[in-house]
Protein backbone atom coordinates (compact mmCIF):
# COMPACT_ATOMS: atom_id res chain seq x y z
CA UNK A 1 0.00 0.00 0.00
CA UNK A 2 1.22 3.45 -0.92
CA UNK A 3 -0.13 6.97 -0.76
CA UNK A 4 -1.16 8.09 -4.25
CA UNK A 5 -2.65 11.46 -3.31
CA UNK A 6 -3.08 13.92 -0.46
CA UNK A 7 -5.09 17.12 -0.28
CA UNK A 8 -6.08 19.68 2.35
CA UNK A 9 -8.54 22.56 2.28
CA UNK A 10 -9.66 25.20 4.76
CA UNK A 11 -12.87 27.23 4.58
CA UNK A 12 -13.94 30.30 6.53
CA UNK A 13 -17.37 29.41 7.93
CA UNK A 14 -18.53 33.05 7.89
CA UNK A 15 -17.96 33.16 4.12
CA UNK A 16 -20.33 30.21 3.65
CA UNK A 17 -22.83 31.81 6.04
CA UNK A 18 -22.74 35.05 4.03
CA UNK A 19 -23.27 33.15 0.75
CA UNK A 20 -26.28 31.39 2.28
CA UNK A 21 -27.70 34.76 3.30
CA UNK A 22 -27.29 36.13 -0.25
CA UNK A 23 -28.01 33.07 -2.38
CA UNK A 24 -30.08 30.76 -0.21
CA UNK A 25 -29.35 27.08 -0.80
CA UNK A 26 -27.87 27.42 -4.31
CA UNK A 27 -24.33 26.60 -3.16
CA UNK A 28 -25.56 23.65 -1.10
CA UNK A 29 -27.46 22.23 -4.08
CA UNK A 30 -24.33 22.52 -6.23
CA UNK A 31 -21.93 20.98 -3.71
CA UNK A 32 -23.94 18.37 -1.81
CA UNK A 33 -25.27 15.01 -2.96
CA UNK A 34 -28.96 14.28 -2.36
CA UNK A 35 -28.19 12.40 0.86
CA UNK A 36 -25.91 15.19 2.11
CA UNK A 37 -28.50 17.83 1.17
CA UNK A 38 -31.14 16.05 3.26
CA UNK A 39 -28.84 16.25 6.32
CA UNK A 40 -27.97 19.87 5.56
CA UNK A 41 -31.63 20.90 5.37
CA UNK A 42 -32.24 19.43 8.85
CA UNK A 43 -29.07 20.87 10.39
CA UNK A 44 -29.27 23.53 13.10
CA UNK A 45 -25.80 24.67 12.00
CA UNK A 46 -26.27 24.50 8.24
CA UNK A 47 -23.45 26.91 7.32
CA UNK A 48 -20.98 24.93 9.45
CA UNK A 49 -22.16 21.63 7.89
CA UNK A 50 -21.81 23.04 4.38
CA UNK A 51 -18.38 24.55 5.11
CA UNK A 52 -17.11 21.18 6.36
CA UNK A 53 -18.48 19.31 3.33
CA UNK A 54 -17.11 21.96 0.96
CA UNK A 55 -13.63 21.71 2.54
CA UNK A 56 -13.81 17.90 2.42
CA UNK A 57 -14.71 17.79 -1.27
CA UNK A 58 -12.09 20.39 -2.22
CA UNK A 59 -9.47 18.40 -0.28
CA UNK A 60 -10.53 15.23 -2.09
CA UNK A 61 -10.33 16.94 -5.49
CA UNK A 62 -6.83 18.18 -4.64
CA UNK A 63 -5.81 14.66 -3.59
CA UNK A 64 -7.07 13.42 -6.96
CA UNK A 65 -4.84 16.03 -8.61
CA UNK A 66 -7.64 17.63 -10.60
CA UNK A 67 -9.41 20.09 -8.37
CA UNK A 68 -13.11 20.43 -9.11
CA UNK A 69 -13.46 20.27 -12.87
CA UNK A 70 -11.52 18.25 -15.43
CA UNK A 71 -14.00 15.40 -15.07
CA UNK A 72 -14.44 15.61 -11.28
CA UNK A 73 -17.60 17.17 -9.85
CA UNK A 74 -18.65 17.90 -6.27
CA UNK A 75 -21.40 15.35 -6.93
CA UNK A 76 -18.80 12.61 -7.57
CA UNK A 77 -17.45 12.90 -4.01
CA UNK A 78 -19.68 11.53 -1.24
CA UNK A 79 -19.02 12.22 2.45
CA UNK A 80 -20.83 10.23 5.12
CA UNK A 81 -20.25 9.16 8.71
CA UNK A 82 -19.80 5.67 10.09
CA UNK A 83 -21.69 4.32 13.12
CA UNK A 84 -19.18 6.03 15.44
CA UNK A 85 -19.51 9.40 13.69
CA UNK A 86 -16.15 9.24 11.90
CA UNK A 87 -16.22 10.69 8.38
CA UNK A 88 -15.96 8.37 5.39
CA UNK A 89 -15.37 9.23 1.75
CA UNK A 90 -16.63 7.49 -1.38
CA UNK A 91 -16.01 8.30 -5.04
CA UNK A 92 -18.23 7.79 -8.09
CA UNK A 93 -18.15 8.69 -11.78
CA UNK A 94 -15.25 10.98 -12.76
CA UNK A 95 -13.74 10.97 -9.26
CA UNK A 96 -13.70 7.16 -9.17
CA UNK A 97 -12.18 7.05 -12.67
CA UNK A 98 -9.40 9.43 -11.57
CA UNK A 99 -8.77 7.41 -8.38
CA UNK A 100 -8.41 4.28 -10.49
CA UNK A 101 -6.10 6.10 -12.92
CA UNK A 102 -3.86 7.01 -9.97
CA UNK A 103 -3.77 3.37 -8.89
CA UNK A 104 -5.76 4.15 -5.77
CA UNK A 105 -8.53 2.13 -4.24
CA UNK A 106 -9.33 3.77 -0.91
CA UNK A 107 -9.66 7.24 0.58
CA UNK A 108 -9.25 8.38 4.16
CA UNK A 109 -10.62 11.68 5.42
CA UNK A 110 -10.35 13.88 8.48
CA UNK A 111 -12.63 16.88 8.97
CA UNK A 112 -12.33 19.42 11.78
CA UNK A 113 -13.85 22.75 12.66
CA UNK A 114 -13.55 25.42 15.29
CA UNK A 115 -15.21 28.77 15.77
CA UNK A 116 -14.20 30.36 12.45
CA UNK A 117 -12.85 27.63 10.16
CA UNK A 118 -13.53 24.18 8.75
CA UNK A 119 -10.60 22.10 7.52
CA UNK A 120 -10.31 18.71 5.84
CA UNK A 121 -7.51 16.43 4.74
CA UNK A 122 -7.88 13.49 2.35
CA UNK A 123 -5.31 10.74 1.80
CA UNK A 124 -5.67 8.32 -1.12
CA UNK A 125 -4.11 4.89 -0.86
CA UNK A 126 -3.30 2.17 -3.38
Amino acid sequence: MAIVGIGTDIVEIARIHDQRERLGDRLAKRVLTEAELAIYLQSKQAARFLAKRFAAKEAAAKALGTGIGRGVSFQHIHIDNDANGAPMIRFTDGAQARLTQLGGNKGFISIADEQHYAVATVVLES
